[in-house]
């Protein structure tokens, strides 16, 4: 299948202040009556000239969203009205779906279904961590997989409280690593051709971040700001939200695995770590 990338310029924290909007589309397909190829709209952040220009020659019959973070939505209901497309949203997500994006879904998926692209279809893959909504589309069997703010090229993803879950995240990168794509296109950046090196570089990250937040704790810091100051060793201005957000979600995982007692208050080691 065909993935085509469209930089869409938004109010987002993202390296660049772009998030990626993709059109899908089938490799071999009938087209319609217009002579327009049938393709699925994923992470519409935007409406803008460019991603106009891109469904020119298409016929959207479909539009998704990764997850629903302000920054992948924008352009959902505009297009919608546009295109006539079939929107849809994750079931049991509907609600904050329709407060996103102030489109009403027209039906509902859960991870595993597929969605038809002429005579191809696009899977449904469930991707949760970042955000709890969040899933991933492989484009066809095999394909290349929209992954959304699973992985970026450079630098890692955000993974903080109160919507990050670490421990989902770092299943997401292990299931991601399993399927091995030949190529992941993410909510932000440019595509990743290795995909692998990229998943192990983000989780290798991840584990050393948790080493560092975990050894804090143990070694007598018993507060988040004093965990920053031991887990991190480069100047936080400007992301020290981020990072305290990030350090409340590795906290959590470890509490979740019995390694320290946290429930934002002060934190503390098992006596036996």
């Amino acid at each position: 299948m065909h993935v085509t990338r469209c930089p869409i310029p938004v109010a987002t924290r993202a390296p660049g202040g772009e998030t990626n909007a993709y059109l899908v589309s089938a490799t071999e397909t009938r087209r319609d009556e217009a002579g327009h190829e049938p393709a699925i709209l994923v992470d519409p952040a935007a409406k803008t000239d460019a991603l106009d220009r891109l469904l020119e020659a298409h016929t959207v019959d479909h539009i998704l969203v990764t997850h629903t973070h302000p920054d992948h939505v924008g352009g959902v209901e505009p297009y919608a009205a546009a295109t006539d497309a079939t929107v849809w949203a994750r079931d049991g997500r509907t609600d904050r779906f329709r407060d996103a994006t102030g489109q009403e879904p027209d039906r509902t998926f859960t991870p595993g279904a597929t969605i038809p692209v002429g005579d191809e279809r696009v899977r449904v893959l469930d991707a949760p961590g970042h955000a709890p909504d969040h899933v991933a589309l492989e484009a066809g069997r095999g394909g290349p997989i929209c992954c959304g703010d699973c992985a970026v090229r450079e630098g890692s993803v955000v993974v903080g409280t109160p919507e990050g879950d670490m421990r989902a995240y770092m299943t997401t990168l292990r299931r991601l690593r399993a399927i091995d794509p030949p190529t992941l296109y993410p909510g932000h950046g440019p595509e990743i051709n290795a995909p692998r090196a990229i998943l192990e570089r983000l989780l290798s990250h991840r584990a050393e971040r948790e080493q560092r937040v975990h050894a804090a704790a143990t070694t007598g810091a018993d507060t988040i700001a004093e965990i920053i100051e031991t887990a991190y060793d480069k100047n936080l201005a400007g992301v020290r939200d981020l990072a305290r957000a990030t350090v409340a979600a590795h906290l959590e995982k470890l509490a979740v695995e019995g390694h320290v007692t946290w429930d934002d208050r002060p934190v503390s080691p098992f006596a036996d770590d």
